[in-house]
């Protein structure tokens, strides 16, 4: 016993007292791994600074000193400095250390702490041995000693080794706790092992349960006691049955269970606790141990992980059907005239089949929603859908596209490309605008489409895919045929089905559906408040006759939901394209009526119109005509355009 007068730090045991410091009034204490520090823990759950006890103000405080898993003062964490009373007991790491004033005033041994369905709680755990690193300064640890002998710290590692490989192997949850439970059973000396799922709220559900006897099947829960401390602490557990307890032999025990011991374990992630392992042991010869709580933890803490990545890779799933979904959706051809009631059915017939189609249409009319429509439709929809616009790239570029490069293969291929028929495979690859492409790279098109492998630009290796070709275009390929702009075996390879989508004129029926289609899918977007289109807004919509087809109508409807101030969109808010203005317009029967004018007085007209739109707000106008409000200002000069009645 120290001859230092008071106070303490008493170290505690489990069965008693430890080690003795008196503190010196100007003297830190510091705890911790290194050697440095004045109370030198060899724990690898220590930091090697962790903690310090220090006298402020004539009072003793501890603080934690940042520590990687922190410090307890009465079974809290400790945030801040804490002030020091007689009986206060703190954790460092495994260590506990109580304050005392003088030696008199510690507590009566040994202390536990019972609850009403007699468990008595051995030890708490919030790291384990098996997920910290060793201490720099620290030996190797040898093989843990439990009931019945030595236990191999090899055989434990091992164990979790292969549970971890058979649990990133899992596919479901309910196969994960299953492979869980297994595990710890053949590590552990329990009879009984069960897995809690956290539910909304604090509610938990057993999600699996096992017994050694295979023939009990019935599973009941151990003590609510040690559920709540330990979703209270997010700590876990090691509790035994106080029968066990000459102190306690008066209280009552778990023998309902049969039970002996029994451990329980958060399965936390981050500050969410995911739910809990229980394990009890019910042969009373037997009886968990503290290495059995470390390997818990261990597990516990590796099946997190794992939930996690099952519901993150659940969620990824959910939102790529949604989006897969939602594109499915938008690629519906809005309309119910005869025509397009004639597109529908020949997608019908068509997509089940892996034929060639070749899609023939004015632009804007919808030709890539027919695409998509086959694609989805059929049963290459879980592939890839990989969209090409031939036109939109030059020739020397387009062969690189469609059929990639290898690295070097010319000026600036500085690493190697998979082309689009490669990414492709198993899919559908839809060429856009087919009549555009090159009389040489429509042989090495025809050569795939007729099943035989092709190489990439500057490689040598043969690459076979299987891949659906959706071809489009908006030119009389026929008429390239007779220029010799477009191979003739290709065009019948191309034509094994042909479809054609109609231009908005010639399905008037359909503007009013595809008007409020296009309005839906904008006020989603921009969460504006307009409850439709007004009589006269619809009569304008019809009567004009759409050079620009769907594309054109979308445009429009989007304008007016940008623009549009009303509750309704007016006929006021329609705003039609400079064609309306200076091209051909709709006469009284419904027909193009021809204006033999200049692109200078088409010009003026169309200025003017936005303007008035606008109301004269010219930077309103000028973003419209997507031109500089400068640049608009000398157009308003040069044409000497003024607003009426100036």
């Amino acid at each position: 016993m120290p001859n230092a007068s008071g106070p303490y730090l008493v170290v505690r045991r489990e069965d008693g007292f430890g080690d003795v410091h008196p503190l010196q009034p100007g003297q830190h204490l510091t705890l911790g791994r290194a050697n440095t520090n004045r109370i030198v823990l060899k724990d690898e759950l220590c930091s090697r600074e962790h903690a310090e006890v220090y006298l402020a103000e004539g009072r003793w405080r501890v603080r934690d000193l940042k520590s990687l898993n922190g410090t307890r003062i009465n079974g809290m964490p400790l945030d801040g400095d804490w002030e020091l009373s007689t009986g206060d007991e703190f954790e460092v790491g495994r260590t506990r250390f109580v304050f005392v004033e003088t030696l008199d005033e510690l507590p009566d041994l040994p202390t536990t702490r019972p609850d009403a369905g007699g468990v008595s709680i051995k030890k708490r755990l919030g790291q384990t041995r098996f997920l910290t690193p060793l201490p720099d300064d620290s030996p190797a640890p040898s093989g843990p000693t439990v009931a019945g002998g030595k236990r191999s710290l090899s055989r434990d590692l091992s164990l979790l080794y292969r549970l971890a490989l058979d649990m990133g192997s899992a596919d479901t949850y309910e196969e994960l706790v299953k492979i869980v439970l297994d595990g710890l059973l053949e590590a552990v000396p329990a009879e009984v092992g069960a897995i809690f799922t956290m539910k909304e709220g604090r509610d938990l559900e057993v999600t699996a349960h096992r017994h050694r006897d295979p023939s009990i099947h019935a599973y009941s829960r151990v003590s609510e006691f040690v559920t709540n401390e330990v979703l209270a602490s997010r700590e876990a557990i090691l509790a035994e049955d106080v029968s066990r307890d000459r102190y306690l032999r008066n209280r009552e025990s778990l023998t309902s269970l049969g039970a002996t011991s029994l451990i329980c374990a958060p399965i936390n992630f981050g500050n969410k606790t995911l739910g809990l392992i229980h394990l009890y042991c019910t042969d009373p010869h037997k009886a968990l141990g503290p290495e059995d709580l470390e390997f818990t933890v261990a597990v516990a803490k590796q099946l997190a992980a794992v939930i996690q990545q099952l519901r993150r890779q659940e969620s990824l799933s959910f939102e790529n059907q949604a989006l897969r979904d939602q594109l499915r959706v938008e690629s519906e051809i809005v309309g119910d005239s005869a025509v397009v009631h004639e597109i529908h059915d020949q997608i019908a017939r068509v997509a089940p089949t892996n034929a060639t189609v070749l899609i023939r249409g004015e632009s804007g009319a919808g030709k890539e929603l027919v695409a998509r429509a086959l694609h989805y439709s059929s049963p290459r929809k879980e592939g890839p859908f990989i969209c090409l616009n031939c036109a939109a790239i030059t020739e020397t570029l387009l062969e690189s596209e469609l059929f990639g490069h290898e690295k070097g293969a010319f000026t600036g291929a500085t690493e190697k490309k998979i082309g689009k028929f490669e990414a492709a495979h198993r899919g559908t690859i839809f060429l856009d605008e087919i009549g555009e492409m090159g009389v040489h790279t429509q042989a090495k098109l025809l050569r795939i489409l007729e099943g035989h492998p092709f190489e990439r630009v500057g490689g040598g290796q043969q690459i076979q895919v299987d891949v659906r070709v959706v071809a489009a275009t908006n030119q009389p390929l026929e008429k390239n045929l007779q220029e010799g702009k477009f191979r003739r075996d290709l065009f019948f390879r191309l034509q094994v089905v042909e479809i054609r989508v109609p231009g908005l004129s010639e399905r008037k029926e359909d503007v009013r559906l595809l008007a409020d289609h296009f309005l839906k899918r904008f006020l989603r977007e921009t969460s504006r408040k307009i409850r439709g289109f007004t009589a006269s807004a619809y009569q304008k919509l019809e009567a004009y006759h759409w050079p620009g087809n769907v594309r054109e109508l979308r445009n429009v409807v989007e304008r007016a939901v940008a623009l549009g101030r009303a509750p309704m969109i007016d006929a006021s808010d329609i705003w039609l394209s400079s064609i309306e203005a200076g091209g051909p317009q709709p006469s009284g029967d419904g027909t193009a009526v021809y204006q033999p004018l200049t692109l200078e007085e088409i010009e003026r007209r169309h200025i003017l119109r936005t303007l008035e739109h606008t109301e004269w707000n010219k930077s309103q106008a000028a973003g419209i005509l997507k031109i500089e409000r400068s640049t608009l200002d000398r157009k308003i000069k040069a044409f000497e355009l003024k607003p009426e009645g100036n």
